[in-house]
């Protein structure tokens, strides 16, 4: 008997890591590189996407498509990600430290088995493009649902044309 799993829809919070730079780490160290995004995975990454919640859904080289049910525990597990590679400070090249950016979205998403897709997915990954190494981005409409329920506050980046979105975004 074959069985077909039923994409199911639902709203989700989606983060979208990136490390900056990986394709030139790569070129001026493999080994090390990837030596330390083992390290960054399993010593920064991972421990806080579990501690708020998070379920790693795709992990693609240098970056990661992350889903919480909650968008306030995935704007802390980012500010906790980043918090901890402060510390972390894993390098590559002796003069180069590794940074991560985030980009942050509420929206709905399509789960197909464990992985995820749709327009949610999709502005996460270009909020990510636009955050500044070592920083966090938001949607609007992430942001909305966490003002005044994470100790951070974000300023507004104005309305970006996001590559293949077909209306601007609001950024924060």
């Amino acid at each position: 008997m074959v069985t077909t799993e039923r994409a199911e829809r639902q709203l989700a919070a989606i983060m979208v890591i990136d490390v900056v730079g990986y394709s030139r780490l790569m070129g001026a160290d493999e080994e090390g590189t990837l030596a330390v995004l083992r390290s960054l995975k399993n010593g920064v990454v991972s421990p806080q996407i579990a501690a708020y919640r998070g379920r790693i859904a795709k992990v693609m080289g240098d970056g990661a498509i992350i889903i919480f049910a909650s968008i306030v525990d995935a704007v802390n597990a980012a500010v906790a990600v980043q918090q901890a590679m402060a510390k972390f400070e894993p390098r590559v090249l002796a003069h180069e430290a590794v940074e991560l950016r985030i980009g942050l979205n509420l929206g709905d998403v399509i789960l197909e088995g464990t992985d995820v897709y749709g327009d949610g997915v999709n502005i996460a990954a270009r909020l990510q493009e636009v955050c500044h190494p070592g920083g966090i981005t938001l949607s609007s409409s992430a942001h909305e649902q966490v003002k005044g329920k994470v100790a951070e506050t974000f300023t507004s980046g104005g309305e970006h044309n996001l590559k293949n979105i077909a209306q601007p975004v609001q950024i924060y």
